[in-house]
């Protein structure tokens, strides 16, 4: 049912749980996964221009420290990526030259605190990327977790 998984991660403590379920379905159908961290153009364009090269490459390590979270958290092989550009048109762009069979992803990312509901990278890959998209949101505190299904408790 899946063979080629995509995560797609900022690094945000948010995204942790989006991650953890994609590696778990990756675990269940013995997929190939890839982790992609795209570094936002739009971030790099609204520094000062003096600043832009050291905000590029200060968004380019955190990008290797989100992958390099991602890699800890399974045994699996992880193809990775970091790239610039607009993240929901590349998140999409990446997805399709892959052939994923799914987008994991989640729903509030690094600016995600004064969104409502679903960030709008995330909103935008859902409306966009032709290939299904597991949006996955971060639990609050007093909230439970099933172990297998990933999904909340309820009481």
């Amino acid at each position: 049912m899946f063979e080629t998984i995509v995560i797609a991660t900022d690094g945000s403590e948010s995204v942790r749980r989006a991650v953890d379920v994609a590696l778990d379905l990756a675990d269940r159908f013995d997929a190939e996964v890839h982790c992609l961290y795209v570094v936002d153009e739009g971030d790099v364009a609204s520094a000062p221009e003096r600043l832009r090269e050291e905000m590029e490459n200060a968004l380019i390590d955190r990008g290797e420290e989100a992958i390099d979270e991602v890699r800890e958290s399974t045994d699996r092989d992880v193809i990775t990526a970091i790239t610039e550009g607009r993240p929901s048109s590349v998140i999409d762009e990446y997805a399709r030259d892959v052939d994923a069979d799914v987008v994991a992803m989640g729903t509030r990312g690094r600016h995600g605190e004064n969104r409502f509901l679903i960030g709008s990278v995330a909103e935008r890959v859902v409306r966009t990327c032709p290939i299904p998209v597991l949006t996955v949101r971060q639990l609050a505190d007093d909230e439970g977790e099933t172990e297998l299904t990933g999904t909340p408790e309820r009481s």
